[in-house]
């Protein structure tokens, strides 16, 4: 039997099981048994962690690929994404940069596409898709696999994805904005909540007559969306979505939120 000491660092080291780290070790590190030479992506998943939570695998003070084959004695040291930061002198575990701005979201995630939308992201979701489907088209589309499910984020295939931590669709919200780094990248109401397709302006005399007698009486500027026609204008819901926008900045622990609430355009009710 080969053994290997594996050092999980910030937080993947959330992922291990409780007790898995041996009394006198330290936090996050555990020696691990096993047979032949697996990939170092198998050890590492077998601890429970995701190999889309990695960006970098170091063996014994030298960068390596997930295929690096594991021999006994190996010290194995396991980062988290790095987003912010500039690791370039080393060899990341990807060839292609992580982060991406197009998400497709898994059964669970419902709410929190539609909080995407709003912010100006591209987030796919149907509650009908099965976890093939959604990995199929994620890898086709190059989108970032956003879950609240291991199980998906451990298929080889999936290179590109997210655990979801919370179960409220704010606080979720400001996970992949601080995750990917992706506050100034915000562009609220250009993208329906219901289809997710894009929001372009459209001449008030060529919508009156699908809207309301109030509604047409009201307001002047007028949206639709590009994808299942939907009509938004700033109706009374206007304050309460942007409190939301605040809200996920805020909580994403970027200071900017007022300025990307500035930049809303005047969209957010339908008909």
């Amino acid at each position: 039997m080969n053994h290997a000491t594996i050092r999980l660092y910030q937080e993947l080291i959330n992922f291990l099981a409780p007790g898995e780290t041996p009394p006198g070790e330290l936090r996050g590190e555990v020696r691990k048994s096993f047979i032949g030479n697996p990939a170092v992506k198998d050890l590492i998943e077998s601890l429970g962690v995701p190999h889309t939570e990695v960006d970098l695998v170091v063996v014994n003070g030298d960068s390596v690929g997930f295929d690096y084959p594991v021999h006994d004695g190996d010290r194995i040291a396991v980062y988290p994404v790095f987003e912010s930061f500039d690791v370039s002198p080393v060899s990341r575990v990807r060839n292609t940069p992580l982060r991406r701005t197009r998400f497709i979201l898994d059964v669970h995630l419902g709410k929190l596409a539609r909080v995407l939308r709003m912010l100006g992201f591209d987030a796919l979701y149907d509650n009908c898709w099965d976890d093939p489907e959604i990995v199929g088209r994620g890898i086709e589309e190059h989108r970032i696999i956003l879950t609240r499910d291991h199980g998906i984020l451990k298929r080889r295939e999936v290179s590109h994805g997210y655990l979801v931590r919370s179960d409220d669709p704010i606080e979720q919200a400001a996970e992949v904005v601080r995750r990917f780094d992706l506050a100034g990248d915000i562009r609220p109401f250009e993208r329906c909540t219901a289809c997710n397709g894009t929001i372009e302006p459209v001449a008030k005399n060529t919508v009156e007559h699908e809207l309301l007698p109030g509604t047409r009486e009201s307001f002047s500027e007028f949206f639709r969306c590009s994808g299942c026609g939907r009509i938004y204008w700033k109706g009374t819901h206007y304050d309460k979505m942007l409190e939301k926008i605040e809200a996920v900045l805020a909580r994403s622990g970027n200071g900017r939120g007022s300025r990307a609430s500035r930049r809303a355009g005047p969209k957010d009710r339908s008909q």
